[in-house]
């Protein structure tokens, strides 16, 4: 028995079939409408195709924002949601029944369940995206919280008075660990000047450095892109200790594009958390882990998440 896991993004709506072994049958991609009539009519249309030919049991929709899971509305910066219906609207469409979850919560379960914290049953999984997406799995039980807009870890304060973030707030710790703050990082030490010279050269070619090309420049040895690699992993890993303190999880997952990196992020990151842990406690090698499951958590999540919460 399959159920549907659908993720819906700022330019991608991914969907897929969940086998209970957590197996992504039949993946689709169609793009995202800025309408929000259009999106969810594109939900719908995604749920009766795959479930034409398949057996399925229950339906899980994942998307960017706050959800509350209680009332199956959300609120979203990427796409215009305030408080939309989204549950409902696409329950009434459907046979099925429907699960709403914030997309990095699905993400974080998948990457529990079937991924790099498999293993384990304390587990948190932060992504370096465009933002910064929390999930906290605490004795095997995904925390929502009151309502379900817990583990927003990226809006977590970092510096008092910092850097305005998009959520309105200063300081959180996505504006220092982020994609987004990468690009903002290297493109300042390009500007100036004293190391990475094909940083410089890219900056003075293509203006605003782009975040894969970091990547790319960072793989290739550049000493400005490594140096911004560090400063956002070392963010991440100081904000972690502070973490560590509240939820001391036996992993952390790391996730998103920048994630991409590998050691050259958990490297930086795991000297930083050694050194703001207020624990004061070495980890053990596999404490920090990059996801495995890549574009495909969000679906998955989402669907498995559907199977236990509607059995």
């Amino acid at each position: 028995m399959f159920t549907i896991g659908i993720d819906i993004g700022g330019t991608k709506i991914a969907a897929g079939l969940v086998a209970e072994d957590g197996s992504l049958h039949r993946p689709t991609r169609v793009a995202t409408s800025p309408s929000s009539d259009a999106i969810v009519a594109a939900v719908v249309h995604l749920v009766h195709e795959l479930s034409a030919d398949a057996e399925v049991s229950a339906v899980g929709v994942a998307a960017a924002g706050f959800v509350d899971h209680e009332a199956g509305t959300i609120s979203s910066p990427n796409i215009a949601w305030r408080d939309e219906p989204l549950r409902e609207r696409v329950q009434s469409e459907i046979d099925l029944p429907m699960v709403l979850e914030n997309d990095a919560n699905a993400a974080g379960w998948a990457e529990y369940r079937f991924g790099a914290g498999r293993d384990v049953r304390n587990m948190v999984m932060l992504t370096m995206g465009t933002g910064i997406g929390g999930a906290v799995v605490s004795d095997g039980v995904l925390h929502r919280g009151a309502t379900g807009m817990g583990a927003e870890l990226g809006h977590v304060r970092f510096e008092r008075g910092g850097l305005l973030c998009g959520c309105g707030q200063r300081g959180c710790i996505e504006q220092y660990a982020s994609g987004r703050a990468l690009q903002r990082v290297a493109n300042d030490l390009a500007d100036a000047g004293g190391i990475g010279v094909m940083l410089a050269e890219r900056r003075a070619r293509d203006g605003e450095i782009a975040g894969h090309a970091i990547s790319e420049l960072a793989l290739a040895g550049d000493r400005g892109a490594l140096e911004a690699v560090r400063s956002v992993s070392a963010a991440l890993g100081e904000a972690c200790g502070s973490f560590h303190a509240i939820l001391e999880p036996q992993r952390y997952v790391i996730g998103g594009g920048v994630a991409a990196l590998g050691e050259l992020v958990l490297s930086p990151l795991r000297e930083a958390f050694l050194v703001h842990s207020p624990m004061h406690q070495k980890p053990v090698d596999d404490m920090f882990q990059i996801a495995q499951l890549v574009n495909d958590a969000g679906v998955i999540g989402a669907g498995d998440l559907a199977r236990a919460e509607t059995s």
